[in-house]
């Protein structure tokens, strides 16, 4: 049987959203045109729409496992986490990509705490094996605050990896797209969004609510 709660939730969608958004939708039938790329987790407690309050047809959204990007390479295997990039890119011509990671990553728990294989397959565990490039820019493994650590320097080797595609690095170079790195506390539901000059993980807003004026602050334009 189809789950319950999904049907529920689209009865309450198609007779109170669907209605007030009808023409939305008849608009985004014919064609989409997103200017934001946002390369999340696929955990369930980080939704990208949720977070960036966007509507249907504003944000591109690639989900994975730890919001990872691999580096760029054609050897005619399937590349789920590439083709979307590609599409993204070289289709849709977004002008930013946002890589968004995320506290309490279960993905990049099990590499830290090098869990044992979920099934003889392991398919989640050679995806995880990528966390291995960004562990050299974590800092001490037994410091408190390493599992953080790591959560920011994947952000910040996935968009080193976004560098190695020819279509993206071609854009960036010549002002055509951008590239930013953001961090969300599930818990607090504090965004962090990282600093190009300097590397660090910086709110975009106070606590006021106003948007921070600086480099940072871009993403969230």
């Amino acid at each position: 049987m189809f789950p319950v709660y999904l049907t529920e939730g689209y009865r309450s969608f198609l007779l109170d959203r669907f209605p007030t958004e009808r023409r939305r939708f008849a608009q985004l039938a014919s064609s989409q045109n997103p200017e934001i790329l946002v390369i999340s987790c696929c955990d369930s407690r980080v939704s990208p729409s949720a977070i960036f309050n966007a509507g249907p047809g504003e944000l591109f959204t690639i989900r994975n496992v730890a919001n990872l990007v691999p580096v760029y390479q054609p050897d005619g295997q399937y590349h789920g986490t590439s083709a979307a990039l590609e599409f993204a890119v070289q289709a849709l011509e977004v002008k930013h990509i946002v890589v968004l990671g995320h506290a309490t990553c279960g993905g990049i728990k099990a590499y830290a705490n090098k869990a044992k294989p979920l099934s003889p397959g392991d398919f989640i565990g050679k995806w995880v094996s990528l966390v291995g490039q960004a562990e050299g820019k974590a800092g001490d493994p037994g410091a408190p605050d390493y599992l953080t650590k790591l959560e920011h320097a994947v952000v910040v080797q996935s968009m080193e990896n976004l560098l190695t595609f020819p279509f993206v690095k071609e854009r960036v170079d010549d002002g055509r797209l951008e590239i930013h790195g953001a961090h969300f506390g599930v818990a607090s539901g504090s965004l962090l969004v990282r600093d190009p000059e300097t590397g660090a993980f910086k709110p975009p807003i106070d606590t006021t609510g106003q948007a921070v004026r600086s480099v940072a602050a871009i993403a969230c334009e």
